[in-house]
This record gives structure tokens, C-alpha cells and sequence, in this order.
């Protein structure tokens, strides 16, 4: 989450004639993360989110992550719930962005990760795909594989202060990871995007996931990879192979990974890292001045893709 556009408290009161969730007590900025613009928004009734839509989210997927949240939200899967207005609608628009209000959920994000909190993770995934397994719901990743490049070609990185180079290594790197992407494996909606702060505890014990607007249909196993990237390396850089055989046995006492699964994980990944290194990539040097979000350092993800690419067997992840 993030804070890109200001908005006033004038400007919220009048949004909120619209709904009926009471009266404006106080907006606060949230500015983790580096998407959206995001408020804690108290009224006179409850607590909820509201969110104004900035860079990567296309205003015509909203209908589908707000159906997301709805039809989750009833398959008791613990994630934001979207407010609809007077006339039923649950996207509406706010200082010139579109916009939508949802449930707040209790609890802070994950400050550490640690085995207990891996295994939740691994439980909630599961149960996340076992419900979206049935959904009719699709929406195309559009931040595949097939993205990378074009993405991290945005950037030169003669104008970078990163290391040079970087822009080159990587190019060859998504190249020969294209070539290993497996085609066909188990698939539905993923999170895509289930870091250690888009999970909520209370004390030691998860209480809901947030911020789907990642998600989209790709290989379930690819939504494990992004957790093993993001859970499971410690703040030193070191991978923790108690932490990743943890989160996927967890995740198979509710739904078994095959085969394929199972032996595309270390390129899937890999892959997982690229993805949030590109990205983080370009966040670096795109992100406005003056903005109100902490940028995250494309390295961390670089040094992940060295370490993973060297290090690919099975049995870091538990896995025969």
C-alpha cells in the first residue's frame, strides 16, 4: 500500500454521502508498499480501507478484484470484504481516481516471519486456491514471463545507481528462464503478491490477507514460489529451508501438489524473483518525487535470483 494522491477530508465527506457507513471521524495515510493509494478511513460506525487506483492497475479489472473479495469473503477465506454504496456499486470515484471502500481487518502486519507464521501461510494458501479453484473468475497475468523484459527495458541503467550492467545480466537471465517456464501445470486465481505485510496477526496468530491486486490466473504453484521467495529468506539474505519445507507441508495437509508441480518449483522460483525484481526495478527509478511510499531495493530480489539459480534441488524445499 501506498499514498500518491492527497486527499482532503472535505473531499472524503462528500464521497461518503454516497454510502452509508456514517459520518467521517478521522483519514489516515498508510504508506507501506508501492501501488495504490491507501487510507484508514474511521466513521462514526466502523473502520474500513479506502483505496484510490494509481499506475499499474487497468480500471478495468476493479469489477473483477471486487467480485474476488466477495465471492472469498463467503468462502470464508479472512480478507478485506468491498462496501457497496446506496445504489449498489462498490467502484466509485474520489479526487479524479477511481475508488473503493472495504472491510478493515484486525490486526498488523507481519514484521518477521517465522516457522509457525510460515505454516499459516501455507495453510491459508491452500485454502485460497482450493476456493478459487472453483470460481469462474479469470483474469490474465499481466505481469508474466512473457512482461519482464519489456518492463525492465523501461529503465536505462546508464542513468541508474545501481550497478551498471544490471539491465544486461538480467535480459540474458529472463531469456534463459523463458526457455524452462513450464506450460501446463494446475491453475486458477492466485494472490500473486502475499508478502509478509499483506498478512494480518493478532499476537502470533494470522487473521486475514490483504491487497489482491495482484491477483490474477496463473499456476498455483507459482503463488507457492512467491511466498518462498518473500517468507522464507531471512533479513541476511540467507534462505531458510526450514521456513520454505514448513510453509509447503503445510500447504499440502490441504491441497497435494502433482509431480509437475512439484519439479518446476525451483524455476518457478526463480522466476518469482525476477518477477519482483523488475518490478522493484522500475519503481526505483519511476516512482514521483514526493510521493509517500518507502521503495523497496531491486538488490534484495538480484541477490535472491543468484542464490536461487545456484541452488535449485528438491530438497530445499522438503520436496522427494
Amino acid at each position: 500500500m501506498a499514498v500518491y494522491t492527497p486527499v482532503s477530508d472535505v473531499e472524503v465527506t462528500e464521497f461518503l454521502q454516497n454510502y452509508e457507513i456514517g459520518d467521517l471521524i478521522s483519514l489516515t495515510e498508510i504508506t507501506e508498499g508501492v501501488e495504490n493509494s491507501n487510507f484508514l478511513l474511521r466513521t462514526s460506525i466502523d473502520s474500513y480501507i479506502l483505496t484510490l487506483y494509481e499506475k499499474r492497475i487497468n480500471a478495468e479489472d476493479l469489477p473483477f478484484f471486487m467480485k474476488l473479495l466477495s465471492e472469498l469473503s463467503q468462502n470464508e477465506i479472512s480478507c478485506p470484504r468491498p462496501i457497496p454504496d446506496k445504489n449498489g456499486n462498490t467502484i466509485n470515484i474520489c479526487s479524479s481516481k477511481y475508488a473503493t471502500i472495504v472491510s478493515f481487518l484486525n490486526g498488523k502486519t507481519a514484521q518477521f516471519t517465522n516457522l509457525n507464521r510460515c505454516s499459516q501461510i501455507g495453510t491459508m494458501l491452500a485454502k485460497l486456491h482450493m476456493a478459487t479453484f472453483k470460481l469462474s473468475l479469470y483474469r490474465k497475468n499481466p505481469l508474466g514471463p512473457e512482461n519482464w523484459l519489456s518492463i525492465l527495458l523501461e529503465t536505462n541503467d546508464e542513468d541508474s545507481n545501481l550497478p551498471k550492467g544490471l539491465n544486461k545480466e538480467a535480459s540474458l537471465y529472463i531469456d534463459n528462464i523463458i526457455t524452462r517456464w513450464p506450460k501446463s501445470l494446475p491453475a486458477g486465481i492466485i494472490h500473486g503478491d502475499l508478502f509478509p505485510n499483506n498478512a494480518m496477526f493478532i499476537d502470533n496468530n494470522l487473521s486475514g490477507i490483504i491487497d489482491f491486486y495482484f491477483a490474477c490466473t496463473d499456476f498455483y504453484a507459482y503463488d507457492i514460489a512467491i511466498c518462498l521467495n518473500s517468507w522464507c529468506f531471512e533479513n541476511d539474505g540467507s534462505f531458510n529451508s526450514e521456513k520454505a519445507k514448513t510453509l509447503i507441508a503445510s500447504y499440502q495437509k490441504i491441497r497435494q501438489l502433482n509431480n509437475k508441480e512439484k519439479n518446476a518449483l525451483p524455476t518457478l522460483t526463480q522466476g518469482a524473483a525476477i518477477r519482483f525484481f523488475v518490478t522493484r526495478y522500475y519503481d526505483w527509478h519511476h516512482t514521483p518525487e514526493g510521493a509517500l511510499v518507502k521503495k523497496h531495493d531491486p538488490l534484495e530480489y538480484w541477490n535472491k535470483i543468484i542464490y536461487l539459480r545456484s541452488n535449485s534441488n528438491l530438497e530445499l524445499y522438503g520436496l522427494p
